[in-house]
């Protein structure tokens, strides 16, 4: 699904223009984004949780040469589903 088709999924569903259906989408993007940089951490129950993670220094290889390389320690947001969400794509 594209965010154009998200958008007036939204508008339908909520019986809004798609014009303040991208508004609305926006603003929860946004608000995410601020929220996972500052607390590190979203639970929605039913739905699941957003979580910011460190991912520790490891060691790889150079797929065209096979070379080992260093990959650095990186923070990686994880979403863990809810049970009802779960349920609902079974």
């Amino acid at each position: 699904m594209t965010k154009a088709e998200l958008i007036a999924k939204i508008a339908e569903k909520g019986g809004m223009t798609k014009a303040s259906a991208e508004t609305s989408l926006k603003a929860l993007i946004d608000s995410v984004e601020e929220v996972l940089a500052s607390e590190g951490r979203i639970v929605l129950p039913g739905f699941g949780t957003l979580a910011v993670e460190e991912r520790k220094e490891r060691q790889g290889r150079n797929p065209a040469t096979g070379a080992p390389i260093t990959i650095p320690a990186a923070k990686v947001v994880k979403f863990k589903a809810g049970a009802k969400l779960k349920n609902q794509i079974q």
